[in-house]
């Protein structure tokens, strides 16, 4: 009785950020195409109020994409992993393979606001080494 008791409350606890699992990922994946199209207006229109407060224009967040990601220009593939809260925040994980076959993961902070969910930032995760 005590173990249903846990799984229930566990499944319960988990609903919450399941049922936000498909706009988060959609939001990121409409992003991820405006990108390829180079529809930086587009893109842009996905980013949270602080980022678009940051950047100013959708050329200003395109000049910044194309210097410090350019992984989600031409994505290879892209696969979405777990979505986890962390401290209060929702973040998205994501592995892009780039058109050279090279792996990055990527953590997408979302936020929902009154236009839907928005990418509040990005984090380049530092790549794993192979060791032996």
């Amino acid at each position: 009785m005590r173990l249903l008791a846990a799984l229930l409350t566990a499944v319960l606890l988990a609903l919450p950020a399941a049922a936000q699992e498909d706009p988060i990922q959609n939001t990121i994946r409409n992003q991820l195409t405006a990108l390829e199209r180079d529809d930086f207006v587009t893109a842009f229109s996905y980013a949270s109020p602080t980022i678009k407060g940051l950047f100013g224009t959708a050329d200003n967040f395109g000049s910044m994409v194309r210097q410090g990601y350019p992984m989600v220009l031409r994505p290879g593939s892209v696969r979405m992993l777990e979505l986890r809260e962390v401290a209060g925040n929702l973040w998205q994980r994501v592995m892009i393979t780039d058109q050279q076959g090279r792996t990055h993961m990527l953590d997408y902070q979302m936020i929902e606001t009154a236009d839907g969910w928005q990418i509040n930032g990005v984090q380049l995760l530092p790549s794993v080494g192979v060791g032996a």
